[in-house]
């Protein structure tokens, strides 16, 4: 194997997600959810006349049965395995961003004609492209996580990702491969449909606005809020707000294994489609008693067997079960 080539890949990957601007997981993005984080934080101790100390504010952002927990170590080896081993399932995807939209486009262009001018300005145009796709990337989003959940062989691969006992940024690197595949083929598909029509409309040459490659808006939640869904913090939004967006505590809601939160909150930034679609859980302001994790005393959680290998002998047995089983032949009678 030639070692300078695999550390010039190594580096490459690890200087994408953690240098980019727009990675989901850069320093950036970290630092302002750190700062967020401490900042509420402070606010809380200052609202109940207490003293803001650094030692105190340290401790609850990085409690020790969180930090030290097999939990937080098994999602680290996932981010190395998901960035490193498995970085190639990303072009996996059987059905492409630019092949479906190339297609949506030529059979509007047989339908309907070549299109017309541009009907906007091309600031407006691209406005309206990047909240379109942003807008297809969610319904994406929640319709993979939607399926995760209520397709019991789905389910087998998704529940990887709940097996977390303690939440950390990390946690969002959880994933088994067949999820990382189902995943990236109906984002590609929503993603990709949406771009052919805004495309045929406003203009076939119109490009979104984007922050290193990634939408600028997702971007954006990506700095707001998006670290914090995977940790202990409970900043709950409430009201309308808690119906059009996914807090932070939504989103634990979502981990909880109390069955009263099965199968609510399946939005990444939005909450919008879980309103629409009857799936919403709006969080209580203060802290709801919650834990995570899945079947602790029978899931073997945190073990290459039991989050790679299982998963696939379970989802086995699911389709199996559901087959039609062959009635026995009679036997002959003998005389």
């Amino acid at each position: 194997m030639d070692f300078i080539s695999n550390v010039s890949y190594f580096w490459t990957q690890l200087s994408g997600l953690l240098f980019s601007l727009g990675s989901e997981f850069s320093f950036a993005s970290l630092a302002t959810a750190l700062a967020i984080a401490t900042a509420y934080y402070a606010y809380k101790r200052i609202a109940h006349g207490r003293r803001v100390r650094p030692r105190t504010i340290l401790r609850a952002l990085f409690p020790k049965h969180v930090v030290a927990s097999p939990s937080s170590y098994t999602d680290l080896g996932y981010l190395y395995f998901n960035l490193f081993v498995l970085s190639l399932v990303i072009g996996w995807g059987v059905l492409t961003f630019q092949t479906v939209t190339n297609g949506i486009v030529g059979g509007l262009v047989r339908m309907f004609g070549e299109p017309g001018p541009a009907p906007l300005p091309d600031v407006a145009s691209r406005a309206v492209v990047t909240v379109v796709l942003f807008l297809a990337y969610e319904l994406g989003y929640w319709f993979n996580h939607w399926l995760s959940h209520r397709v019991p062989v789905l389910w087998e691969f998704h529940k990887v990702h709940h097996s977390a006992e303690v939440l950390t940024p990390l946690t969002n690197f959880r994933v088994h491969p067949v999820y990382t595949w189902v995943f990236t083929n109906i984002l590609a598909l929503a993603t990709a449909i949406a771009s052919g029509f805004t495309h045929y409309f406003l203009g076939e040459t119109t490009k979104i606005y984007v922050l290193s490659d990634h939408n600028v808006i997702l971007v954006f939640f990506i700095y707001a809020y998006v670290h914090l869904q995977h940790t202990n913090i409970w900043i709950s939004f409430t009201g309308w707000l808690g119906r059009i967006f996914v807090s932070p505590a939504h989103h634990q809601i979502h981990h909880s294994n109390d069955p009263k939160h099965f199968n609510r909150n399946f939005g990444s930034c939005l909450a919008l489609w879980d309103w629409m679609f009857g799936t919403l859980y709006v969080p209580a302001r203060e802290r709801e008693k919650i834990s995570f994790g899945v079947e602790p005393d029978q899931y073997p959680a945190h073990t290459i067997t039991g989050e790679l290998i299982a998963p696939f002998i379970r989802a086995y047995n699911q389709i199996r079960a559901r087959l039609p089983q062959s009635s026995p032949r009679p036997k002959k009678q003998t005389t």
